[in-house]
């Protein structure tokens, strides 16, 4: 049987990686806000290399041998369930950012949008996507 204390560090070391994308999370929804786009990338990047080392503890905690034995005992049932809360804040606070940035790039389509028609009310047509563009061809006839 393995003992509890050579695990727990892998599941502390897990919920701490956890935590910390859950604030790069929030951070990257106030960059999304003032539509920061150097704050964006940065957090992008750092949330890549979190993502990566939670994958990699994963990949640690699954190689544990006896594992199906150890999800019966009531510590690892407690932590694992402690690890699931911040892992579901980091999927709700992901899902928010999502709608956030689709939101985002609604209003910016909208606002190019009327631009583009008060631009050029009599030239405004659609690309083969559907997309408005205006049409600043002329005529072709010279005089």
């Amino acid at each position: 049987m393995i003992e509890p204390a050579l695990i727990l560090p892998l599941f502390e070391k897990q919920q701490e990686h956890l935590m910390v994308l859950l604030a790069l999370l929030k951070s990257e929804l106030a960059a999304i806000a003032s539509r920061n786009v150097e704050e964006l990338d940065k957090c992008c990047a750092v949330k890549l290399e979190c993502l990566e080392q939670i994958q990699q503890l994963d990949a640690q905690i699954a190689a544990i041998p006896n594992l199906t034995e150890l999800k019966t005992q009531p510590w690892f049932v407690e932590k694992l369930q402690a690890i699931d809360d911040v892992l579901q804040q980091c999927k709700e606070q992901n899902e928010i950012n999502s709608l956030t940035l689709q939101q985002s790039q609604l209003i910016v389509e909208r606002f190019k949008h009327e631009l583009l028609q008060n631009r050029g009310k009599s030239g405004l047509t659609y690309t083969a996507k559907g997309k408005p563009a205006v049409d600043n061809k002329g005529s072709g006839i010279k005089a």
